[in-house]
């Protein structure tokens, strides 16, 4: 018998089998592809991730397979700048393959103990007071598991087999996605691109050397995203929207997606759990989908494992939906306003006009940068200082760097005063007194995804929040 099954091995589901083996909680991870994808997508890694990779030790890794780029224009690719002193010391956006991400998180959920069959699929379950028995599609065995956690895309079917509700809009409008080459000089497609941009925001060429070019196209009507875009549909649409297809060939990839906007009414019920794209699906506006997986399974991974080794609190596992759902809303939100922003109507594109304008306002900026690099939000903890319910940054220790000390996805006592302690909880939250760390506030308690769950001097206090986030002390 597992601890816990997760259907789906994308970045999501690796994320949540590594967090949960720093625990040591028995995890099998069910995929249905037997190979990795065919092909080779950029995607951006925000500096809320960077940082939750930089808190377990694997940034290193990713850095060398990535490129760093500035973290600005974002929001609707409105071209401005990042602001200055953003409060991350991992500042940057990170264009990675998304098979890399895949493979790296994969291995490293590995290293740690999961396990994972490809080639297999959740075909049906059945929950009850002790557990979920989960049925596999291609061979009808049946496996018994303590939970069962739909890391399988938008599709989800354990999320259908769940009898979740999914509301939200469906596809109204299409977009081609893919690499390839193209025929015409470099300067030629700059001015190009520059001058249809001022009335198409959807679409765009973009060099990633070598004669490789992103290339991003409105399409005509809505197919099913199930059946992949051809380079002919491709050359189509730019001739119809540019009067030229650029003499694009040779393909790496191709894909299309839509703008079907979606939210699970429920993250959790009775043992299964939702997580990923199963919960949220929105346009990949802004390139927040696959960072707002990974950081839905770095915020449900320590409770669930707490939950399975018997020290969670009676309400741990329900701040999983408490604290995720509005912040998947809130992506939605916005990317419903990108998408918006992108038209080509007259009232849209004058809205887009002006908010270019208020941008220029140092403050604008960065609410929509730290909105969209998720490193703004702040989880409803109660009254207290604002850093209550935030990430707290790298900041440098005595021992180097804050998040060296959270590789063990652990709970940690920062203390400056050098007075307190975390008496019965020292088998779940790590102590380290350090006067000399540059904090406004005496000392903090961090939870293992990094969130400040307490600050103060007072050690009864401090027992109360330990008691709330960590359970009952040992004996």
């Amino acid at each position: 018998m597992f601890d816990v099954i997760i259907a789906g091995c994308g970045p999501t589901g690796a994320m949540l089998a590594a967090e949960l083996r720093l625990h040591d909680v028995r995890v099998l991870v069910l995929e249905k592809e037997t190979e990795p994808k065919s092909f080779v997508r950029i995607v951006g890694l925000h500096i809320r991730s960077l940082e939750l990779l930089a808190m377990r030790g694997l940034l290193d890794r990713f850095l060398e397979h990535g490129r760093q780029r500035p973290a600005g224009g974002f929001f609707a690719a409105i071209p401005k700048p990042a602001p200055q002193g953003l409060d991350s010391a991992h500042a940057y956006l990170l264009g990675i393959p998304q098979p890399v991400i895949e493979r790296l998180l994969e291995e490293h959920a590995i290293e740690l103990g999961a396990q994972v069959r490809h080639g297999c699929a959740v075909a049906g379950f059945e929950q009850d007071d002790e557990g979920v028995t989960v049925e596999l599609a291609e061979t009808g065995e049946q496996l018994r598991s303590r939970y069962l956690v739909g890391c399988d895309g938008g599709r989800s079917t354990v999320r259908k087999l769940l009898g979740v509700g999914f509301p939200g809009e469906p596809s109204r409008t299409e977009t081609l996605m893919g690499e390839m080459e193209v025929g015409v000089p470099q300067e030629e497609i700059a001015a190009q691109v520059t001058e249809l941009r001022e009335t198409h925001q959807g679409f765009w060429l973009r060099p990633f050397g070598d004669g490789v070019y992103s290339v991003v196209v409105p399409a005509a009507g809505v197919r099913d995203r199930a059946e992949p875009p051809t380079l002919e549909d491709f050359k189509q649409q730019l001739r119809a929207i540019a009067g030229t297809d650029f003499g694009v060939h040779s393909p790496r990839w191709l894909s299309r997606f839509g703008d079907a906007t979606r939210l699970a009414e429920r993250y959790l019920l009775g043992r299964v759990l939702l997580a990923g794209d199963a919960a949220h699906i929105h346009p990949p506006t802004g390139g927040q989908g696959l960072n707002l997986g990974v950081q839905d399974a770095v915020n449900l991974g320590w409770k669930l494992a707490a939950q399975i080794r018997g020290w969670a609190p009676e309400t741990l596992l329900d701040t999983y939906q408490a604290e995720r759902h509005p912040v998947a809303a809130d992506v939605l939100d916005n990317t419903r306003a990108q998408m918006e922003l992108g038209s080509t109507e007259p009232g849209p594109r004058a809205v887009r006009r002006l908010l270019t304008e208020l941008m220029d306002f140092d403050e604008v900026n960065r609410y929509l940068i730290e909105k969209i690099t998720a490193i703004g939000i702040r989880y409803d903890f109660g009254d207290g200082p604002d850093l209550l319910g935030r990430r707290l940054r790298d900041i440098e220790v005595k021992q180097g760097h804050l998040y060296g000390l959270l590789h063990r996805g652990r709970g940690l006592l920062l203390d400056r005063t050098e007075r307190l302690t975390v008496g019965g909880w020292s088998d779940r939250v790590d102590y380290l007194a350090d006067p000399t760390a540059v904090l406004d506030v005496p000392s903090v308690l961090l939870r293992p995804d990094g969130h400040v769950a307490w600050i103060g001097d007072d050690q009864q206090d401090l027992d109360d929040h330990l008691s709330r986030w960590f359970g009952k002390p040992a004996t």
